[in-house]
């Protein structure tokens, strides 16, 4: 381990004792020198200059030196401490509205200070409101000031104290060779020290907005760090993948791939085929397939996935499919079910169901068939994973829905048995922009669907305020007059005092009122269901196979028919309080409609603010889904405004974000890295390694701060 990562570890009873600051510290993950090195200054303060009050501006933000001439409390409507400093060439009123005892006691007339705040003009002259301020003692700084990033109980004059010891102890020796910033111009030189130094301690002189916007070459420098050391953590875990042992499935003339494909009552997309043909290669390698299936709402991952498992039990091994919610899995399941039964019952074998829910006699049928192997094929949610599930030979693991799923639960999923590693394939319809995807999913070989089914029919997508429910509502009549169908999409289940948005259960009965009288083509009532996730699962599976069966108009419902819900006759999406949603929470709603060939609409009913207008985040995400309906577009806009963060949902548990890296403005830093990733693991692994851990850490702690 480099010098920089060791640390002291703490017995139980001292840690215990810590102080404050040093709880605070480990809070923040402040654990070893070079974490602190690392904790980078929020903005800056100029304390090394004294402006005299004759030439300061209101409005100017400045620190004066002077001399107490007064210092009284007044109680005239708001209890305030006022103190008048005299710098020789003025004199300035120092107001507090907070104050102590020895605070008023420390500011006694005749004290020289230094106080810095900014200047205004009221009623008491030049004035300066809470500012900061501390005896004139000895010379001034000749750096600005940094502000870090903090917590409740740790101040920043002891902050900047710890983090000043640990840039002297941190191990900031190099670990990347010259010849490799030579192809990444516009970096900091000096070094790792240098550039770090010069952002923590940066002279006067410095352009204050390059170091705010982060444009500066230190920051350059630490950006393209970071980078680095994310891209070699992505190479070498693709390394150490490369040394396992996966089955190998060769292609079996004949077999249930052939009869799949012949059986399928609707021809594959081109795009099908492609990804079909990248994931049947991986397949046949000893080496773990490790691919991500990506593709927009109703780009058909579901058959890739079955033609990828006829592949696998063809080979003579088993697949496994886990879904993150029983709706997603059970849509799965029938689909397959009606796919791959047929052909499986001749071998003698099946589909087995595995959730939860299932009885006890359930469960135990699931369970045998799993284990002695005439399961060929396991669908279910997390109770795939389960401890009593034993595999007779698992050779495929499919995950739907993957960043639903937590890091420990895939690695469960897709664990060695026997010295032989199944194959991997995760699916998203959440589709990853370039610069995530060479990123943050470095390690992932990435499969595109990019082209829908022929037949599909295109999505018309309006905006429109609540205050104009009443037209809705016609329109909503007039389709299911139709004989079409709705989902009305709500944030809450039910009456929040916290939050004054429209709830699902209010408003199914809202609506089940508003629509009474009103007929379907048969002239049967139209009936109004209610679904969310607090439903007792057999309610919710009853709801559901009313609504699929055309018994139910309007499905009111939470965001639990985000995914898996297919039902052509539905042709109306209707989204309560829409500036509330995430872009690709919408975008998956939305794809909801427009299965069928009918002409489907999808309403955004949104709710202005208090003052009429609607955030800015809200107005672009919607603006984004006026403007677009393609996924890719849809997800590259979300990064936009959200960063990567809530893409990646649990995949990087235990690895931190890129905290100083912004993908969108420094792609060139990010083409340096994945340049050179792979040639200093080639050509200076234990350079590498160092690296790795100096920015993704270890586990040691750092208590001495």
């Amino acid at each position: 381990m480099a010098a920089g990562a060791h640390a002291v570890t703490e017995p139980t009873a001292r840690a215990a004792a810590l102080s404050g600051p040093q709880k605070a510290l480990r809070k923040l993950g402040l654990l070893r020198p070079i974490d602190l090195a690392l904790h980078l200054p929020l903005r800056y303060e100029d304390q090394t200059r004294i402006t005299p009050l004759a030439q300061a501006q209101p409005g100017q933000t400045l620190q004066l030196e002077g001399t107490v001439r007064s210092a009284e409390v007044r109680s005239g409507g708001r209890r305030q401490l006022q103190v008048l400093l005299d710098d020789g060439s003025g004199c300035c009123t120092l107001l507090f509205f907070h104050f102590s005892g020895a605070q008023h006691k420390a500011l006694a007339p005749g004290t020289r200070i230094r106080a810095r705040g900014e200047l205004r003009h009221g009623l008491f002259g030049p004035t300066l409101l809470h500012p900061q301020w501390q005896r004139a003692e000895g010379e001034l700084p000749r750096s600005l000031t940094p502000v870090y990033p903090a917590s409740a109980g740790l101040p920043q004059a002891y902050l900047r104290r710890a983090i000043a010891s640990a840039l002297e102890r941190a191990d900031l020796s190099e670990t990347v060779p010259p010849q490799a910033w030579a192809d990444c111009p516009g970096l900091a030189g000096g070094g790792l020290r240098a550039a770090l130094l010069g952002l923590h301690q940066p002279p006067p002189e410095v352009a204050l907005a390059s170091l705010e916007d982060r444009s500066h070459p230190a920051w350059q420098r630490l950006k393209a760090e970071e980078l680095l050391a994310q891209q070699l953590a992505q190479w070498q875990a693709r390394q150490l993948r490369a040394a396992r042992c996966a089955p190998e499935m060769a292609p079996l003339a004949g077999g249930l791939h052939a009869q799949l494909l012949a059986r399928l009552p609707f021809a594959l997309t081109a795009a099908q085929r492609r990804v079909g043909a990248e994931i049947d290669a991986d397949l046949q390698r000893r080496t773990p397939m490790h691919r991500l299936l990506q593709g927009d709402v109703g780009s058909g991952k579901t058959v890739v996935a079955a033609l990828a498992a006829a592949r696998a039990i063809d080979a003579g091994w088993q697949c496994a499919l886990m879904a993150p919610t029983e709706i997603l899995a059970e849509q799965h399941f029938g689909k397959l079910i009606d796919w791959l039964q047929p052909l499986l019952q001749v071998q003698g074998r099946h589909i087995a169901w595995l959730t939860g829910s299932q009885n006890k006699g359930q469960r135990t049928q699931a369970l045998a068939g799993i284990h002695d192997g005439r399961a060929a094929l396991v669908v279910g949610t997390h109770a795939v994973i389960g401890e009593q599930v034993q595999f007779a030979r698992l050779g495929l693991a499919l995950i739907d829905e993957q960043h639903r799923f937590g890091v420990a639960q895939r690695l469960a999923l897709r664990s060695a048995r026997e010295g032989v590693e199944p194959h991997l394939l995760m699916m998203s319809a959440t589709p990853i922009p370039r610069t995530l995807a060479m990123s943050h999913y470095a390690d992932l070989d990435i499969s595109s669907l990019d082209e829908l089914p022929p037949g599909r029919s295109p999505i018309l997508t309006k905006l429109l305020s609540a205050s104009r429910r009443d037209e809705l509502l016609s329109r909503l009549r007039a389709q299911l007059a139709q004989g079409r169908q709705a989902y009305w999409v709500c944030p809450l289940i039910e009456d929040s005092e916290a939050l004054d948005l429209r709830n699902a259960q209010s408003t199914a009965l809202e609506l089940a009122a508003a629509l009474e009288g009103c007929a379907g083509p048969t002239g049967a009532p139209v009936q109004v269901g209610l679904l969310h996730a607090r439903l007792p699962l057999a309610e919710k599976k009853e709801v559901m196979a009313r609504f699929c069966a055309g018994q139910i108009g309007v499905l009111v419902s939470t965001t639990v028919v985000e995914v898996g819900v297919d039902v052509p006759n539905a042709t109306l999406m209707v989204i309560e309080h829409a500036e509330r949603f995430g872009l690709s929470q919408l975008h998956q709603l939305r794809g909801r409609v427009g299965r069928g060939q009918a002409a489907s609409v999808c309403v955004l009913l949104y709710e202005p603010g208090e003052n009429g207008r609607l955030g800015e985040a809200a107005r672009a995400r919607l603006r984004a889904m006026l403007e677009t309906a393609d996924g890719f577009e849809i997800a590259r806009r979300d990064l936009e405004i959200r960063g990567p963060g809530e893409f990646l949902g649990a995949r990087q548990s235990g690895a931190p974000m890129l905290r100083f890296a912004d993908l969108e403005h420094d792609a060139h830093l990010l083409d340096w890295a994945r340049a050179w990733a792979p040639r200093l693991l080639a050509e200076q692994p234990q350079a590498a390694q160092r690296h790795i851990e100096r920015w993704l850490g270890a586990k040691s702690d750092f208590l001495k701060a």
